[in-house]
């Protein structure tokens, strides 16, 4: 079995390599070769640029529910002070829309697949109402009087780091107006405990204003809304929804992208094969193999992350328990055998098809590698293909894999 899908390969690849250079069997010049790689360097990358911008077509989970991970900061939050804080990341001082939020939300939406959660858009309402300007001047005052605070306590650290050097001025009779201090070594212990009377006033101040704006009803309404857990689990329900299925909405939208252009490659490259138009057969060939690579590319990492990867995950957790490790063990046997099948099928969509086969026939070519042989030859000098098979009606050799025996005119068994 291994020897079979080894001389497997070695066959599809050689003959993948005598395809990708030579025009009607003749070898490709350098110079043309170059000119043929270096456009399918810059169609890949544009190929992969379309598929990154189709990807981002359908709004992602966290486009789709914005409002989640904020909301479950907070839920997951133990800071004693967390409801004024997450009421402060609601107002927006250096700006005076009023309509923030919602508008943010919803721009997403534009030229997008998708709709924002119905329950993000009410988060948003409810905190464009906390970003009024009635609450922005709050919570201005407030930062205000954090800032005479910083000021304060910077101006107490000055006097403390001065005071030593203060207090030999003093013993040694320095004038003052010689001195380097801001304050003298008498002024310094008072000062420290004006700032620091000022420093308890402050503190007092913004505690009242911050109760003020956790008094008012839209702060209540959006505080009463983050604490609500059942409201919030609906919502991670949803957002846990998108996540499982959004790789899947992803590889659809690529495959959109991708199959028709293989489509389009596949028809061209069995058509110009048939004709014998050699150059447009080995671009169209380059094509094909340019469209195949993201599209395997995007299957297998489809496998890691989608559907295929969460039903094997729940399977072994239902008959091994913890044991996610084995997963990787049916991937190694799986990705393989995925992989072996599609080269499979897309050998015999754009391999030795029986339109080929006769050409090749009429022209005295090899059946497999399609070099010139002599008509008496019963294996191919190049490559060692046996070139008949024993009719089944008259015991004669005749070619492989054409419908009919030269010799009796019996339909043969493909």
């Amino acid at each position: 079995m291994i020897r079979n899908i080894l001389r497997f390969l070695n066959s599809f690849f050689s003959s993948f390599l005598n395809r990708s250079s030579t025009i009607n069997n003749e070898p490709v010049n350098r110079v043309s070769l170059i000119v043929i790689i270096l456009v399918d360097i810059f169609i890949l990358v544009n190929v992969f640029t379309g598929l990154y911008d189709i990807s981002r077509w359908h709004l992602s989970p966290l486009e789709s529910y914005p409002c989640h991970q904020e909301w479950a900061n907070y839920q997951g939050s133990t800071a004693s002070n967390k409801n004024y804080e997450f009421a402060n990341q609601a107002i927006i001082i250096n700006t005076s829309q009023q309509q923030q939020y919602r508008q943010s939300y919803l721009y997403v939406q534009e030229n997008h697949l998708g709709q924002v959660a119905e329950e993000c858009l009410i988060y948003a309402d409810i905190k464009d109402q906390v970003n009024s300007s009635e609450n922005k001047q709050i919570t201005i005052e407030i930062n205000g009087k954090y800032a005479d605070i910083y000021k304060l306590e910077d101006f107490n650290r000055t006097i403390k780091s001065q005071y030593d050097s203060s207090l030999l001025e003093k013993i040694a009779q320095q004038p003052q107006t010689k001195s380097i201090n801001q304050i003298t070594a008498e002024k310094a212990k008072q000062q420290l405990e004006q700032n620091q009377k000022q420093i308890s006033k402050l503190n007092q101040q913004i505690s009242i204003l911050k109760t003020e704006l956790l008094a008012k009803p839209e702060v209540i309404e959006f505080i009463n809304l983050l604490n609500d857990s059942s409201k919030f689990k609906d919502l991670e329900s949803g957002y846990d929804r998108a996540n499982f299925w959004y790789p899947s909405i992803q590889i659809g939208l690529q495959s959109l992208f991708l199959l028709p252009l293989i489509a389009i490659a596949v028809l061209i490259n069995n058509y110009s094969s048939r004709k014998g138009f050699g150059l447009v057969s080995l671009i169209s060939w380059h094509l094909l193999v340019i469209f195949l690579i993201p599209l395997l590319l995007k299957i297998f990492e489809f496998l890691q992350i989608g559907i295929i990867f969460k039903f094997i995950s729940d399977v072994i957790q239902v008959l091994f328990g913890e044991l996610l490790f084995l997963i990787s063990y049916v991937y190694i046997f799986i990705i393989p055998l995925v992989g072996f099948l599609i080269i499979k099928f897309f050998q015999k969509v754009t391999g030795n098809q029986k339109g080929k086969i006769i050409t090749r026939v009429q022209k005295f070519q090899c059946i497999r590698c399609a070099k010139k042989i002599r008509s008496q030859d019963l294996h191919c000098p190049y490559c060692g293909f046996e070139q008949h098979v024993t009719c089944e009606n008259c015991q004669t050799a005749t070619y492989k894999f054409l419908p009919y025996c030269n010799h009796c005119g019996y339909r043969q068994v493909s």
